[in-house]
């Protein structure tokens, strides 16, 4: 049973006694009057409606549970009343399992950044051009998936082969759960096919690494404007004769932690460094993220991959089809499908199993 007598029991009891008391105030005179106040505890009894509602639910359940254990507890009771009390039985258990399921999902703190935009990056790793290649098939998977969720998509930054391929791509999404969704693809990611240019039939393995970032308000972090070095130069992107000939892309240098961001995707140098702008603040946010995390555990380390084979997240089969995401033991014969865009069966199961690990700590 996941609630019994506890500290969760506590833990949910005070959640409904916070939001009834909010629900009290909200109907003060003086609380009403201070515009500020009133939405700022609106919001809070918000958050607590769905998982205070869901409790209420659950005990509910619970006293009709009880309520039909005592009929069937009482000797000599008629048999069509017993056999309504045991078909009533069943169907209360089966109901307080899903309830309990559903109380699992809300009781996992959520993350704050999970409705922020996200910023999804790229980058050919070992394999050379067979690498490269694969990455832009990652940013057609990632693209397909990102239109079929009415994400936007913007690429921010690109730099291409001679034969199709990308040593690296950054792109912002931006829409709701964008950052939630995607941000179990950080990793390396493994390919094992024929390259076109394989003359033997030889499966050939390469990698790509990617990486995702919440996008960082102008409020969560503060940048010195004596830390930037901004140089500005010509785009090598498409948009005409007038891309290639004014100094409109801007490359922004954060001097005390070396982290340079490159933007081209506008005509306008202004435009290009506000995009500069949003993706240093979220490096920046993600490396204190990261300092954070690494102080509460040490095991954080062998998460920062270098790109080597070994360091693998997820690895792509071409001659056999099959996905299979390393974390989760996960394999899938429709690589096909997959790498268009069809991947809500490995993130729904990669959140799944976040949320399990979640719960653990409470």
């Amino acid at each position: 049973m996941l609630i019994k007598e506890g500290e969760l029991t506590h833990k949910l009891d005070a959640i409904v006694e916070r939001f009834e008391q909010l629900g009290h105030c909200l109907s003060d005179p003086k609380i009403i009057s201070n515009q500020p106040e009133f939405q700022k505890i609106a919001k809070e009894r918000s958050d607590l409606l769905e998982i205070a509602q869901g409790y209420m639910k659950y005990k509910e359940l619970v006293k009709q549970l009880e309520d039909t254990i005592g009929i069937l507890e009482i000797e000599g009771v008629d048999l069509e009343l017993r056999s309504l009390a045991e078909e009533e039985f069943k169907i209360l258990k089966e109901k307080k399992e899903k309830q309990e399921e559903y109380l699992k999902i809300l009781l996992v703190p959520k993350d704050p950044l999970d409705e922020k935009n996200t910023f999804l990056e790229i980058r050919a790793g070992t394999g050379g051009e067979e690498a490269a290649l694969f990455a832009a098939v990652l940013l057609r998977m990632y693209s397909r998936y990102a239109e079929k969720r009415k994400w936007q998509i913007q690429t921010l930054s690109l730099n291409e082969t001679g034969i199709g391929g990308l040593k690296e791509v950054v792109l912002l999404m931006e829409g709701r759960g964008a950052y939630s969704h995607l941000k179990y693809e950080s990793g390396v990611h493994r390919v094992q096919r024929i390259p076109v240019t394989e003359a033997g039939g030889r499966i050939h393995t390469s990698t790509v690494t990617v990486a995702v970032l919440p996008e960082a308000e102008e409020v969560d972090v503060a940048v010195d404007q004596k830390d930037l070095r901004i140089d500005t130069f010509c785009s090598s992107g498409p948009g005409g004769q007038s891309v290639n000939t004014t100094y409109s892309a801007v490359r922004i240098t954060h001097l005390p932690t070396g982290i340079v961001v490159n933007c081209q995707d506008e005509r306008s140098q202004i435009k290009n460094k506000a995009k500069a702008m949003r993706m240093l603040r979220s490096r920046l946010q993600e490396i204190e993220k990261q300092k954070q995390e690494d102080e509460i555990s040490q095991s954080r380390k062998e998460q920062v991959g270098t790109g080597d084979r070994s360091e693998r997240i997820r690895t792509y089969n071409f001659p056999q089809n099959r996905m299979t995401d390393h974390r989760l033991g996960l394999t899938l014969h429709k690589l096909d499908q997959i790498l268009e865009g069809d991947l809500d069966e490995v993130i729904d199961a990669l959140i799944a199993n976040a949320h399990a690990e979640r719960l653990k700590g409470l």
